[in-house]
Formats: C-alpha cells, structure tokens, sequence
C-alpha cells in the first residue's frame, strides 16, 4: 500500500501561521501554494518561507506538496531550483495538458538533483488537470514519467476553459472528472478530486466527496480543515466492510481459485475480482491505521 491521499489541504505558502499548524488538522497531504493563492508581489518571499520551513518544520505523517508555479513563468524553475535542495519531495505541476510538460519538469528535477547530489527520482509529481485538452491528454500525462504519482482535477479553470459555469450538482464536471479517474487507474497512479468552495455547503460538500468515491477518486482537495475529518469519513473504509473483507480474503486464502472459480462467503458468491477488491479495503483500512496484520486495531 502506497500512502493514503484520501485528504489533501490547500494553504497559501505566503502565511507563516499555516506553514507551522497545518498538520496539526491531520490531513493525509498538505499543498502549500505558491501559484493562484500567493500575489505577484509576494512569490519570491514566499518561496523562501516555504523552504525554510521545510529545513525546520516536522510535518508528521502528513505527506508535503507545494504547488510551484508554471514552469513558463518567471518563477517555476526558482521554485524548483530553491524547494529541491531545502528538502521538498513532492510538487504540484499546475495546468499540466502535455506529456511535454510533464518532461520539461522530469529534466529538471534530473539536474537539480544531480547538481546537490540527491538520490535521482527522489523528487516526485502531482500534476495539476485544469482544462479540457488537459483532460483529453490526462492518460499521456500520467504516463510520462515515472516521477509522477497522482493525477489532480481542477474544475474552476476546467470550467473557466470550457466556457461554462461551475454547478452544485457537478453534471458539467462529470465526463471530466470520470476520464481523469479512469485514465489514473489505468497508468496506476493516484487521483485526486477537485476542490469544493463553498465552506459553509456541508451538505453539497458531503455529496460531492461521496460522488468522488463513488466515480474512484483516490481522495479530495480541502480548502478548510472542517472538509477534513468529513473526507476521511467516506474514504476510509467502515469496520463492517474491513469484518466481511476478512472474511473474503481468509476464505480465499483457503482455497485456490487462482486459475478461475468462486468460493462461498456467507452465502454469497465470490470470484476474483471480490477477492482484489476486499484485499483493497483491507489494505486501504491499514494505511488509515484501523486494521494491521489481521487485527483489528
């Protein structure tokens, strides 16, 4: 099992109070933002705030990105050149819509690391889909290195860059978000769902994060750490489906159906694909530390 990205909270790097307290809510990831979330005026400062935290600061359990700025700015390739050495591991590549783009990234992390004598790969990506040719690039983009773990979606400039409005009920998010989940599956990387801005839409929020889990999302993007705990909620599986996938997979262990057959589970049916999938739960209830080595924790 890889780590758990069921939870990721958005923070401006330009605020000191968020780059000392921000594990302190316990999501899975934390994206400190130097891109739309930092002014013009203040990038500079705020990627050396964000570099010096990372020196001094122990963030836990919780995985760090930051999310740098376009590698076609004035700013993208500083970021890299300035986070690597400073500690930072994983990135955010924003408005990703080509395999090239992910390659320029790919080439400079080669050389950064080389340059500071870092393990090469060390440094890992998130890329960022925000418009519709990015989506339609979505299974090359995964695909284009391997320094790439998870795919994220973007629906204000999906939106913005289809010319249409962004809805509570999701219907113009749909196709969308469904290609990136099917196109993660298929490289083996993780995705990540949109963010949700209405704060105070507890309702909405809640139905959306059960149609991202529903659609395959590994997790969810959090502006405010009230989205955490209700996140983790529906993307941590329930002790009613860690008992009955025990059961599968004791079962199964039991019983060779490797080659093809099914086994009974409680008076159920259970082949193959119900075995994967309970073997998922289990592991997925694991990274979440409420199941380990067949106990229950």
């Amino acid at each position: 099992m890889g780590n758990l990205r069921r939870t990721m909270l958005f923070c401006p790097a330009s605020n000191p109070k968020h780059l000392f307290t921000a594990m302190i809510y316990k999501p899975d990831c934390l994206l400190f933002d130097l891109e739309d979330a930092v002014a013009y005026s203040d990038k500079i400062a705020a990627r050396d705030l964000i570099a010096e935290a990372l020196k001094v600061i122990d963030y836990e359990n919780c995985e760090v990105f930051v999310r740098i700025n376009s590698l076609n700015s004035e700013f993208g390739e500083g970021d890299v050149r300035e986070l690597v050495p400073a500690g930072l591991r994983r990135m955010r590549l924003p408005m990703c819509e080509s395999k090239a783009d992910v390659e320029r990234l790919h080439k400079l992390l080669d050389e950064v690391e080389e340059e500071h004598g870092i393990e090469k790969g060390s440094v890992k990506i998130q890329c960022a889909i925000e418009t519709p040719i990015g989506v339609h690039n979505s299974l090359e983009i995964a695909l284009a290195s391997d320094r790439v773990v998870s795919i994220s979606f973007g629906a204000e400039d999906f939106t913005r860059t289809l010319g249409t409005n962004r809805t509570r009920e999701g219907k113009e998010l749909f196709l969308a978000r469904s290609t990136i989940v099917m196109n993660a599956k298929i490289a083996g990387v993780d995705s990540i769902d949109t963010v949700f801005a209405d704060v105070g839409d507890a309702e909405g929020f809640m139905n959306e994060v059960r149609e991202a889990h529903n659609l395959g999302f590994s997790g969810k993007s959090c502006i405010h750490p009230s989205q955490i705990n209700l996140v983790h909620s529906v993307f941590t599986p329930s002790m009613d489906e860690v008992e009955s996938s025990v059961k599968i997979v004791e079962a199964a262990a039991k019983a060779d159906i490797s080659k093809g057959g099914v086994i009974l589970v409680d008076g159920k049916m259970v082949d193959i694909p119900v075995i994967e999938k309970a073997k998922r739960i289990l592991s997925l209830a694991e990274g979440a530390g409420i199941y380990a080595g067949g106990q229950q924790c």
